[in-house]
């Protein structure tokens, strides 16, 4: 039989080969979108992604008679650590082109999380639960959305059998619009608005960093208790918002002030996977035609992020900011949309978005093995 290997990569002919491997892998799937090959050399670069500056990642490549049939990351990040007052390590990015694979590549990421004296190695999470966490455990007929993950329906199985337990799901929530507007729902957001004297408002592109500033601000308060979040410096909300600002409409991104205090926030993203299906993770020498045309092309959105400080909970101002984003979306043309990533165990936020209309379609699970 072909022995099989896994090494740490090293040298940048490593590294692009660690990044190019899905795009061989995936090649003729009908449902696989290719990120962009650039911003996941960028992510993984050390001098530019600032989540380098408090953790660490080591990347492996399994092959076999020299050919590569896997990857994965093995990440340590010390804020979690920090935060959350536990010793675990992160796998990420993980592929596989079989289970025996899939056992050579964890082996070696478990061995390195024991040699450095932690307890646990929990994953897929691709950097921090903002970059793409879980693996997806049903819906695998249907494309991703942005700024989400995807895999084969094995992947989850093989887990089990290495050993590895669900330790947190992730739901996404579907959203059809080309149905009408919920007059119920529409009501319950004009009522809270009289009721509590508050404007929605959207982001203004010409006072960026102030705008930035307040997502901080309240990114910071309304997820400071989430399980698994870690908050963002300084440095990872600017890079953060630098990705987002090359894609994002305006008119979408959404600021609810109370009493002229920005409270609670709602960023809505086009899709602009529809765009990346249609060429192979490369911008040249014809993506960029692709890219000027995405209003064209585009007709889906997706609601990244949904946060109320926490003195403002419990006043409907989440399902005020869904409403508010759903009839814009359906004003500019959006014909369906998705919402999450939430938490499971996050009632309050999955009732209001099923409240405004959304209906749970898809799950990505977590999984952790205690060493």
């Amino acid at each position: 039989m072909a022995k099989l290997t896994v090494e740490a990569v090293e040298g940048r002919k490593a590294v692009k080969e660690f990044v190019d491997y899905p795009y061989r892998k995936y090649k003729g799937d009908p449902n696989w979108v290719p990120p962009l090959r650039i911003a996941q050399h960028d992510f993984l670069e050390e001098r530019k992604n600032p989540l380098w500056r408090h953790a660490r990642r080591t990347l492996y490549l399994a092959r076999r008679d020299g050919r590569t049939m896997g990857r994965v990351a093995y990440i340590e990040d010390d804020e979690h650590m920090r935060v959350h007052e536990e010793r675990v390590a992160f796998f990420g990015f993980f592929e596989a082109e079989d289970e025996q694979v899939a056992a050579a590549l964890l082996e070696v990421v478990e061995a390195h999380a024991a040699a450095n004296g932690l307890m646990a190695v929990r994953g897929p999470i691709n950097g921090t639960m903002n970059d793409g966490a879980g693996f997806q455990i049903d819906a695998f007929d249907e494309k991703p959305y942005v700024m989400m993950p995807q895999n084969p329906p094995e992947y989850p199985r093989w887990m089990e059998g290495l050993g590895y337990a669900k330790v947190k799901d992730l739901y996404a929530f579907y959203f059809d619009n080309r149905r009408p507007i919920s007059e119920r729902v529409g009501r319950l957001a004009e009522r809270t608005a009289a009721r509590y004297d508050v404007t929605v408002r959207p982001a203004d592109m010409k006072r960026f960093d102030r705008e930035v500033a307040i997502l901080k601000k309240i990114h910071t308060a309304a997820w400071e208790h989430n399980w698994g979040n870690v908050p963002l410096s300084e440095a990872e909300v600017e890079y953060l918002a630098n990705d987002l600002k090359m894609i994002i409409d305006p008119e979408l991104v959404l600021f609810l002030e109370h009493k002229g205090e920005p409270v609670a926030l709602s960023v809505v993203v086009p899709d602009i996977n529809q765009v990346l299906v249609r060429f192979d993770g490369r911008l040249l020498p014809f993506g960029v035609f692709h890219l000027l045309r995405r209003k064209k092309i585009i007709n889906r959105v997706r609601l990244v992020m949904l946060g109320v400080l926490p003195e403002h909970r419990h006043k409907g101002f989440d399902l005020l900011l869904i409403h508010e984003s759903v009839k814009r979306a359906k004003a500019r043309g959006v014909v369906e949309g998705e919402c999450g990533w939430t938490l499971e165990d996050n009632t309050r936020i999955n009732r209001a978005i099923e409240a405004a209309g959304g209906v749970h379609n898809k799950t990505y699970r977590i999984f952790q093995k205690g060493l």
